[in-house]
């Protein structure tokens, strides 16, 4: 064998022991990879800012429409319309804002940019974490500018700042949670445009179909029965709540997810969690091999 064979030969082999010994724990290196993960998709939004500004462009349209247009011709007792539709917009943004996951995956997927993810040393579930967790902070803007753009038409808090940080909080929870549902349908599906075609057939009548810009009772027989146990509804309900945007002495549906709101988005939220990231990994695992 040449010398320059031999040392090929070795550098390769070095190259080998490098990648299998990786520094730290699986766990240690699983929140690195999720880490590396995430920051590529933020740096994405730094990078192309038209992701971002057109993600916002429709909630503020939603606000806008809904106060000045339709809003003198929706009646809500007790409350004024603008209070009772800011908790809707918010819930309709961060589930419309989830539906990226699914979208980008299926996009990474088909430019072939999980095939080179797959080359290097790193956990394959991170890509998922980083993913979703992208998405999240999208959402967390998002959420930062509709609470700005309800603030100028007259929105308020009106409860104190440990509910309002709560409801925050359950926006957010319910809003990854779904990010794991785009992005095992993303996986499944492998096409963006067939990924947005079909979240827009789940998230119209999962929005529209609620109570988020109409009180449900005031919907027909099926459909109120729809809205009421639609977790959207609840979401909204305990978003109203938590904001102190339900004035008291106001009839609430005696369906229990109305009822008990914040208990059942957390209920729902968990099980999307434990149902949809375990076929997320094992989707992305069985397309990485």
């Amino acid at each position: 064998m040449s010398t320059t064979a031999r040392a090929s030969g070795g550098s390769t082999a070095a190259l080998s022991t490098t990648l299998q010994a990786e520094p730290g724990t699986p766990f240690s290196r699983f929140l690195s990879d999720g880490y590396v993960a995430t920051w590529r998709n933020i740096k994405k939004i730094v990078r192309v800012p038209d992701i971002l500004v057109f993600t916002l462009i429709q909630p503020i349209m939603f606000v806008l429409l809904f106060t000045f247009v339709f809003g003198s011709s929706i009646a809500v007792p007790g409350e004024n319309y603008t209070s009772f539709l800011m908790a809707g917009i918010f819930a309709q943004t961060i589930v419309f804002g989830s539906t990226y996951s699914g979208s980008a995956m299926a996009q990474d997927l088909k430019d072939g940019i999980i095939d080179r993810f797959r080359t290097l040393p790193m956990n394959g579930s991170a890509v998922l974490v980083g993913r979703t967790v992208g998405d999240l902070v999208i959402n967390v803007l998002s959420l930062v500018v509709m609470m700005g753009t309800g603030f100028v038409v007259g929105w308020r808090v009106e409860s104190s700042v440990p509910s309002f940080l709560a409801g925050v909080g359950l926006l957010m929870l319910f809003s990854y949670a779904f990010s794991w549902v785009m992005a095992f349908l993303g996986l499944v599906v492998r096409s963006p445009e067939v990924i947005n075609n079909a979240s827009f057939l789940i998230l119209f009548p999962l929005t529209f179909i609620s109570n988020a810009f109409v009180p449900s009772e005031n919907l027909p027989g099926p459909l109120r029965v729809f809205a009421e146990w639609n977790p959207v509804s609840a979401l909204v309900q305990a978003a109203r709540v938590l904001f102190g945007n339900v004035p008291a002495g106001a009839p609430v549906a005696d369906a229990w997810p109305l009822q008990h709101p914040a208990i059942y988005v957390l209920g729902f939220a968990v099980v999307m969690l434990v149902v949809f990231v375990p076929l997320s990994i094992r989707r992305f695992a069985t397309l990485s091999r």
